[in-house]
Order: C-alpha cells, then structure tokens, then sequence
C-alpha cells in the first residue's frame, strides 16, 4: 500500500505543478493516468461504477467526484480539488489535495488551509487502541476551531486495502469513543470536505459531482493512513 500511495504521491505532485490558469481538467486526467500507467499501476476511479476518468476534478463549489473535461479550463482565482487513487499489485492508494490557481483570495485560501488542518487532526487520532470516531472527533473540532465553515456529513472516509471503499465507514463529525477499535494494520482514507458556506450538497444530473447548493467554494484534502506501533503512518505522503 505505501507502494501504491507513492504513485498517487507522485501524480499529484505533479498535477499541482500543471494546475495553472489555461490548463483543462481533462489535461490533468491524461497527464494523471499516464503517470499512474507508466508505474505499472491502474487507476482506481476509471471505471470504478462507471467513472469515466483517472481523477476527480471539482472545481470552486464543487465539493467531491467533479469529471474532468476539455471544457473545464482553469481560470487565476480558481479553487480544484484533485482526487487520485491507484493500484498497484493489488493494493490502493487514495489521497485528495485542494489547489489555488493564480491569485487566489484569502478566504478561499484559508479554507483550504482549515480543511487540510482538519485532515491532520483526523491522522493524528488515528492511533492503535483508539476508537473510529476518535478521528471523527478531530476531525470535526479542528474545523470549528478553523471558522464557521460548512461541514460535509453525507461524504467522509473509508477504510481501505485491496478494495478502493471499505468498511468501515468514517464521518467527519462525531462524538469520540464509538465505532470499530483501532487495530494496528488497519489502513483508512481520512478526507475532511468543508465550505465557506451551506453543508447542504447536491449531485449533479451527471450522476457524480457533488456541489454546494448555494454556490459556495468547497475544498477537500484526503491522505491513506495505516495505523502502527509508532503511530499513524500516511501511506499517501511524498518520500522525503
């Protein structure tokens, strides 16, 4: 699984480099999938149900699984959230990054920021002997203490291993102490989605992307973490 995480790593490594103003969705898609390929991996989410691509691009108040497309042209001020996942010899990988194209404004940098942060709570509670919405917990207190954002309760984390989507399922509220003991091995996708605005979301007619329903900007960070003797480890983070 960290095998698979580097490739995931690396493809959106150099998504962020691409992501620029004139750039389409549909490039970062090929660019994803060919980088995924050449490691001798498969996308996870081509296919997956009936994705048509190797990444979900949701730009600005689209919160989660937005499709790329050659229509979908970057412009300075926007806000993407990237969605990867791979295999590779059986095991995923799956981690999610929000970027700032250009100039981008304060608010929805700090936005960004709060829901990475949450994330970081969330793999922080993510140790042997705790229980599932320890992470819940975190995750949560860390976006109130952020500002008033939106937070996403419809959509959260997963566990994950020689699946994509496994149980059990991880909210991003929660009281702590309830759920599955936390077990050393056991590996989960921590994914926070906050908004500057409504938690309410909507699924577009396109049968996959999720929007905020007052049009408000939306971002989305997600890492895979196996929890271990020495704590969490994020499968999904660049090699130092």
């Amino acid at each position: 699984m960290r095998a698979a995480g580097l490739v995931v790593a690396r493809v959106l490594g150099l998504i962020t480099e691409a992501a620029k103003p004139g750039v389409s969705t549909a490039e970062l898609d090929e660019l994803a999938e060919q980088t995924i390929r050449d490691a001798g991996a498969v996308p996870s989410f081509k296919g997956y149900h009936g994705f048509p691509a190797s990444i979900c691009a949701s730009v600005n108040e689209q919160i989660v699984h937005g499709i790329p497309s050659p229509d979908a042209v970057l412009a300075d001020g926007d806000l993407i959230s990237v969605d990867c996942g791979a295999i590779l010899d059986g095991w995923h990988g799956d981690s999610a990054v929000t970027l700032a194209i250009g100039t981008v404004t304060a608010e929805d940098l700090a936005l960004s920021a709060a829901t990475k942060a949450a994330m970081w709570a969330g793999v922080q509670a993510a140790v042997a002997g705790g229980r599932l919405t320890d992470i819940s917990h975190a995750v949560q207190t860390a976006a109130e203490d952020a500002g008033a954002y939106g937070q996403i309760v419809e959509y959260g984390g997963h566990g994950i291993g020689r699946e994509m989507h496994m149980e059990p399922f991880l909210p991003n509220i929660g009281k702590p102490g309830k759920g599955p003991r936390l077990e050393v091995g056991v590996t989960l996708a921590i994914e926070p989605m906050l908004t500057r605005g409504t938690s309410e979301t909507l699924e577009l007619d396109d049968g996959w992307t999720v929007v905020t329903t007052d049009g408000s900007r939306a971002a989305h960070w997600e890492h895979t973490v196996a929890i271990t003797d020495d704590g969490p480890w994020v499968l999904t983070e660049p090699a130092s």
